[in-house]
Protein backbone atom coordinates (compact mmCIF):
# COMPACT_ATOMS: atom_id res chain seq x y z
CA UNK A 1 0.00 0.00 0.00
CA UNK A 2 2.99 2.29 1.11
CA UNK A 3 4.73 1.81 -2.31
CA UNK A 4 1.02 2.44 -4.44
CA UNK A 5 1.06 6.12 -2.63
CA UNK A 6 4.61 6.55 -2.91
CA UNK A 7 4.14 5.66 -7.11
CA UNK A 8 0.49 7.73 -7.17
CA UNK A 9 2.57 11.01 -5.82
CA UNK A 10 5.61 10.34 -7.99
CA UNK A 11 4.04 10.17 -11.52
CA UNK A 12 7.51 8.40 -12.48
CA UNK A 13 5.99 6.25 -15.96
CA UNK A 14 9.18 3.94 -15.22
CA UNK A 15 8.29 3.31 -11.61
CA UNK A 16 4.92 2.72 -12.83
CA UNK A 17 5.26 0.08 -14.97
CA UNK A 18 7.40 -1.87 -12.78
CA UNK A 19 5.07 -1.78 -9.93
CA UNK A 20 2.22 -2.95 -12.11
CA UNK A 21 4.63 -5.40 -13.19
CA UNK A 22 5.26 -6.65 -9.71
CA UNK A 23 1.96 -6.74 -9.11
CA UNK A 24 0.61 -8.33 -12.28
CA UNK A 25 3.60 -11.00 -11.32
CA UNK A 26 5.58 -11.07 -13.97
CA UNK A 27 8.68 -10.28 -12.03
CA UNK A 28 8.02 -12.86 -9.74
CA UNK A 29 5.69 -15.52 -11.30
CA UNK A 30 2.78 -14.48 -8.42
CA UNK A 31 0.04 -12.01 -9.73
CA UNK A 32 -0.98 -10.04 -6.47
CA UNK A 33 -4.58 -9.36 -5.31
CA UNK A 34 -6.25 -7.09 -8.12
CA UNK A 35 -7.35 -4.92 -5.50
CA UNK A 36 -3.95 -3.62 -5.32
CA UNK A 37 -4.17 -2.85 -9.12
CA UNK A 38 -7.25 -0.84 -8.39
CA UNK A 39 -5.84 1.12 -5.94
CA UNK A 40 -2.58 1.94 -8.56
CA UNK A 41 -4.88 3.27 -10.76
CA UNK A 42 -6.89 5.56 -8.48
CA UNK A 43 -3.68 6.97 -6.97
CA UNK A 44 -2.38 7.59 -10.59
CA UNK A 45 -5.79 9.11 -11.63
CA UNK A 46 -6.36 6.98 -14.21
CA UNK A 47 -9.70 6.57 -13.23
CA UNK A 48 -10.87 4.78 -16.55
CA UNK A 49 -8.54 1.85 -15.87
CA UNK A 50 -9.40 1.88 -12.28
CA UNK A 51 -13.20 1.37 -13.50
CA UNK A 52 -12.10 -1.29 -15.88
CA UNK A 53 -10.10 -3.31 -13.45
CA UNK A 54 -12.88 -2.78 -10.97
CA UNK A 55 -15.33 -4.74 -13.73
CA UNK A 56 -12.63 -7.52 -14.25
CA UNK A 57 -12.51 -8.04 -10.36
CA UNK A 58 -16.09 -8.12 -10.15
CA UNK A 59 -16.52 -10.83 -12.85
CA UNK A 60 -14.05 -13.26 -10.70
CA UNK A 61 -15.72 -12.10 -7.64
CA UNK A 62 -19.48 -13.13 -9.44
CA UNK A 63 -18.08 -16.31 -10.75
CA UNK A 64 -17.07 -17.49 -7.36
CA UNK A 65 -20.70 -16.38 -6.10
CA UNK A 66 -19.52 -13.59 -4.11
CA UNK A 67 -22.45 -11.45 -5.41
CA UNK A 68 -23.00 -9.06 -2.95
CA UNK A 69 -19.30 -8.22 -2.89
CA UNK A 70 -19.33 -7.91 -6.60
CA UNK A 71 -22.60 -5.57 -6.57
CA UNK A 72 -20.63 -3.16 -4.01
CA UNK A 73 -17.11 -3.15 -6.17
CA UNK A 74 -19.91 -2.09 -9.28
CA UNK A 75 -21.70 0.08 -7.57
CA UNK A 76 -18.63 2.00 -6.01
CA UNK A 77 -16.91 1.72 -9.81
CA UNK A 78 -20.21 3.41 -11.21
CA UNK A 79 -20.03 6.22 -8.81
CA UNK A 80 -15.98 6.73 -9.54
CA UNK A 81 -16.55 7.10 -13.37
CA UNK A 82 -19.76 9.65 -12.88
CA UNK A 83 -17.81 11.60 -10.13
CA UNK A 84 -14.73 11.44 -12.34
CA UNK A 85 -16.45 11.90 -15.17
CA UNK A 86 -15.13 8.79 -17.61
CA UNK A 87 -17.16 6.72 -19.81
CA UNK A 88 -18.83 4.14 -18.33
CA UNK A 89 -18.70 0.61 -19.54
CA UNK A 90 -22.11 -0.83 -20.76
CA UNK A 91 -21.09 -3.71 -19.46
CA UNK A 92 -21.00 -2.73 -16.31
CA UNK A 93 -24.70 -1.28 -15.76
CA UNK A 94 -25.79 -4.10 -16.87
CA UNK A 95 -23.83 -6.56 -14.34
CA UNK A 96 -25.08 -4.05 -11.70
CA UNK A 97 -28.75 -4.53 -12.86
CA UNK A 98 -28.18 -8.68 -13.15
CA UNK A 99 -26.66 -8.81 -9.41
CA UNK A 100 -29.06 -6.04 -8.06
CA UNK A 101 -32.30 -7.90 -9.18
CA UNK A 102 -30.39 -11.01 -7.86
CA UNK A 103 -30.37 -9.04 -5.06
CA UNK A 104 -33.76 -7.93 -4.51
CA UNK A 105 -35.11 -11.21 -4.33
CA UNK A 106 -35.05 -12.24 -1.09
CA UNK A 107 -36.73 -9.25 0.59
CA UNK A 108 -39.35 -9.01 -2.35
CA UNK A 109 -39.77 -12.71 -1.72
CA UNK A 110 -41.03 -11.65 1.88
CA UNK A 111 -44.22 -9.59 0.96
CA UNK A 112 -44.41 -10.15 -3.07
CA UNK A 113 -44.00 -13.83 -4.68
CA UNK A 114 -44.51 -11.85 -8.18
CA UNK A 115 -42.32 -9.63 -7.76
CA UNK A 116 -39.28 -12.01 -6.82
CA UNK A 117 -40.70 -14.69 -9.29
CA UNK A 118 -40.12 -11.69 -12.14
CA UNK A 119 -36.46 -10.83 -10.71
CA UNK A 120 -35.81 -14.57 -10.94
CA UNK A 121 -36.95 -14.84 -14.68
CA UNK A 122 -34.86 -12.21 -15.56
CA UNK A 123 -31.34 -13.62 -13.48
CA UNK A 124 -32.17 -17.33 -15.22
CA UNK A 125 -32.04 -16.34 -18.31
CA UNK A 126 -28.42 -14.88 -17.54
CA UNK A 127 -27.43 -18.10 -15.91
CA UNK A 128 -24.01 -18.32 -17.51
CA UNK A 129 -23.23 -14.77 -14.96
CA UNK A 130 -24.04 -17.04 -11.92
CA UNK A 131 -22.48 -19.98 -12.88
CA UNK A 132 -21.90 -21.05 -9.20
CA UNK A 133 -25.56 -21.18 -8.01
CA UNK A 134 -27.46 -21.70 -11.05
CA UNK A 135 -29.42 -24.81 -9.83
CA UNK A 136 -30.02 -23.25 -6.42
CA UNK A 137 -31.25 -20.20 -8.85
CA UNK A 138 -33.46 -22.42 -10.77
CA UNK A 139 -34.78 -24.02 -8.02
CA UNK A 140 -35.92 -20.95 -6.36
CA UNK A 141 -37.15 -19.49 -10.12
CA UNK A 142 -39.97 -22.53 -10.12
CA UNK A 143 -40.80 -22.19 -6.61
CA UNK A 144 -41.61 -18.63 -6.79
CA UNK A 145 -43.58 -19.20 -9.92
CA UNK A 146 -45.48 -21.18 -8.56
CA UNK A 147 -46.72 -19.22 -5.87
CA UNK A 148 -47.16 -16.33 -8.13
CA UNK A 149 -48.88 -18.45 -10.87
CA UNK A 150 -46.62 -18.25 -13.44
CA UNK A 151 -47.38 -21.48 -14.50
CA UNK A 152 -45.67 -22.05 -17.72
CA UNK A 153 -42.24 -19.85 -16.77
CA UNK A 154 -42.26 -22.71 -13.69
CA UNK A 155 -42.47 -25.56 -16.02
CA UNK A 156 -39.67 -24.31 -18.48
CA UNK A 157 -37.35 -23.64 -15.40
CA UNK A 158 -38.38 -27.19 -13.99
CA UNK A 159 -37.47 -28.24 -17.62
CA UNK A 160 -34.03 -26.48 -17.29
CA UNK A 161 -33.35 -28.10 -13.97
CA UNK A 162 -33.78 -32.40 -15.23
CA UNK A 163 -31.30 -32.03 -17.16
CA UNK A 164 -28.69 -34.26 -17.04
CA UNK A 165 -25.98 -31.38 -16.08
CA UNK A 166 -27.80 -30.03 -13.16
CA UNK A 167 -31.20 -32.96 -12.15
CA UNK A 168 -28.27 -34.93 -9.46
CA UNK A 169 -27.63 -31.39 -7.88
CA UNK A 170 -31.15 -30.50 -7.34
CA UNK A 171 -32.48 -30.34 -3.14
CA UNK A 172 -34.02 -33.63 -2.21
CA UNK A 173 -36.62 -31.37 -0.48
CA UNK A 174 -37.95 -29.97 -3.98
CA UNK A 175 -36.99 -33.22 -6.66
CA UNK A 176 -40.23 -34.68 -6.94
CA UNK A 177 -42.20 -31.66 -7.06
CA UNK A 178 -40.14 -30.53 -9.96
CA UNK A 179 -40.27 -34.20 -11.86
CA UNK A 180 -44.02 -33.66 -11.19
CA UNK A 181 -43.98 -30.47 -12.85
CA UNK A 182 -42.19 -31.62 -16.20
CA UNK A 183 -44.12 -34.83 -16.05
CA UNK A 184 -47.47 -32.69 -16.41
CA UNK A 185 -47.04 -30.30 -19.05
CA UNK A 186 -50.63 -29.82 -19.90
CA UNK A 187 -50.94 -28.95 -16.28
CA UNK A 188 -48.43 -25.90 -16.96
CA UNK A 189 -49.42 -23.78 -19.72
CA UNK A 190 -50.44 -20.39 -19.15
CA UNK A 191 -48.44 -17.24 -16.87
CA UNK A 192 -50.76 -14.58 -15.44
CA UNK A 193 -50.47 -11.97 -17.46
CA UNK A 194 -47.93 -8.90 -16.03
CA UNK A 195 -49.23 -5.92 -15.36
CA UNK A 196 -47.92 -2.53 -17.30
CA UNK A 197 -47.02 0.82 -17.22
CA UNK A 198 -45.77 3.54 -19.60
CA UNK A 199 -42.34 4.08 -21.26
CA UNK A 200 -41.39 7.70 -19.92
CA UNK A 201 -39.70 8.13 -23.12
CA UNK A 202 -42.96 7.31 -25.57
CA UNK A 203 -45.76 6.24 -23.05
CA UNK A 204 -45.90 2.74 -25.22
CA UNK A 205 -47.12 0.10 -22.74
CA UNK A 206 -44.62 -1.59 -21.36
CA UNK A 207 -44.73 -4.76 -18.66
CA UNK A 208 -43.16 -3.65 -15.52
CA UNK A 209 -40.20 -5.69 -15.66
CA UNK A 210 -39.45 -4.99 -19.14
CA UNK A 211 -36.23 -2.31 -19.46
CA UNK A 212 -35.84 -1.95 -23.41
CA UNK A 213 -38.87 -0.20 -25.35
CA UNK A 214 -39.58 -2.01 -28.24
CA UNK A 215 -41.61 1.20 -29.87
CA UNK A 216 -39.02 3.73 -29.10
CA UNK A 217 -35.55 1.72 -28.92
CA UNK A 218 -34.92 3.15 -25.38
CA UNK A 219 -33.41 0.88 -22.67
CA UNK A 220 -35.64 2.14 -19.87
CA UNK A 221 -33.87 2.90 -16.11
CA UNK A 222 -34.80 0.30 -13.65
CA UNK A 223 -36.08 0.48 -10.31
CA UNK A 224 -33.46 0.23 -7.26
CA UNK A 225 -36.65 -1.21 -4.51
CA UNK A 226 -38.53 -3.33 -7.30
CA UNK A 227 -36.27 -4.13 -10.27
CA UNK A 228 -39.28 -2.83 -12.24
CA UNK A 229 -38.62 0.09 -15.25
CA UNK A 230 -39.18 3.29 -14.56
CA UNK A 231 -42.26 5.30 -15.12
CA UNK A 232 -41.94 9.46 -15.52
CA UNK A 233 -44.33 10.31 -13.01
CA UNK A 234 -43.22 8.61 -10.57
CA UNK A 235 -39.43 8.85 -10.03
CA UNK A 236 -37.37 9.79 -7.32
CA UNK A 237 -32.99 8.69 -6.50
CA UNK A 238 -31.63 8.15 -3.38
CA UNK A 239 -30.11 11.30 -2.13
CA UNK A 240 -26.78 8.76 -1.05
CA UNK A 241 -26.15 6.47 -4.56
CA UNK A 242 -28.37 9.07 -6.44
CA UNK A 243 -30.07 5.85 -8.54
CA UNK A 244 -33.66 6.08 -9.69
CA UNK A 245 -36.39 4.21 -7.55
CA UNK A 246 -40.26 4.53 -7.89
CA UNK A 247 -41.19 7.68 -5.63
CA UNK A 248 -44.33 5.46 -4.02
CA UNK A 249 -41.93 2.13 -3.54
CA UNK A 250 -39.07 4.02 -2.32
CA UNK A 251 -41.52 5.99 0.04
CA UNK A 252 -42.27 2.82 1.34
CA UNK A 253 -38.93 1.77 2.39
CA UNK A 254 -39.03 4.82 4.14
CA UNK A 255 -41.77 4.59 6.17
CA UNK A 256 -40.61 1.30 7.05
CA UNK A 257 -36.99 2.46 7.87
CA UNK A 258 -35.79 -0.16 5.04
CA UNK A 259 -32.09 0.84 3.77
CA UNK A 260 -31.77 1.69 0.25
CA UNK A 261 -31.63 -1.87 -1.65
CA UNK A 262 -28.46 -0.32 -3.95
CA UNK A 263 -25.96 1.34 -1.30
CA UNK A 264 -27.39 0.25 1.93
CA UNK A 265 -28.13 3.96 3.28
CA UNK A 266 -30.44 4.65 5.95
CA UNK A 267 -33.55 6.63 3.88
CA UNK A 268 -35.83 9.02 5.73
CA UNK A 269 -38.91 9.87 4.54
CA UNK A 270 -38.30 13.99 4.69
CA UNK A 271 -35.49 12.80 1.98
CA UNK A 272 -37.76 10.95 -0.22
CA UNK A 273 -39.18 13.42 -3.20
CA UNK A 274 -40.87 13.31 -6.18
CA UNK A 275 -38.78 14.35 -9.35
CA UNK A 276 -40.61 15.94 -11.81
CA UNK A 277 -37.60 17.73 -14.24
CA UNK A 278 -34.98 16.60 -16.03
CA UNK A 279 -36.40 12.99 -15.74
CA UNK A 280 -36.16 11.66 -19.60
CA UNK A 281 -32.09 12.06 -18.87
CA UNK A 282 -32.56 10.52 -15.37
CA UNK A 283 -33.95 7.33 -16.57
CA UNK A 284 -31.87 6.47 -19.63
CA UNK A 285 -30.26 3.61 -19.21
CA UNK A 286 -27.62 3.87 -21.39
CA UNK A 287 -25.76 7.07 -21.99
CA UNK A 288 -24.27 8.31 -24.86
CA UNK A 289 -21.23 8.86 -23.69
CA UNK A 290 -21.25 4.72 -22.22
CA UNK A 291 -18.39 2.33 -23.36
CA UNK A 292 -19.79 -0.42 -25.65
CA UNK A 293 -19.91 -3.42 -23.80
CA UNK A 294 -16.80 -6.13 -23.92
CA UNK A 295 -18.97 -8.80 -23.80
Amino acid sequence: TTAIQVVGKARDEALTNRLIDYLMGDLDGVPKDANYVLKLYMALGNYRQAVRTALLIARQEQELGNYKVAHDLLLEAYQNAVKFKVPIPADLRRNLMLLHSYILVKPLAKTDHMAAARMLLRVSKNLSKFPSHAVSILTSTVIECVRAELRKSAYENACVLVRPEYHADIDERFKKKIEAIVRKSKDWTEDVEEATTPCPFCDFDLYNTQLECPNCKNIVAYCIATGRHMVASDTTVCIHCRFPALFSEFLKLAQTKQPCPMCSHDVEIDDVKRITESVQQLLRFEQSTDEPSSE
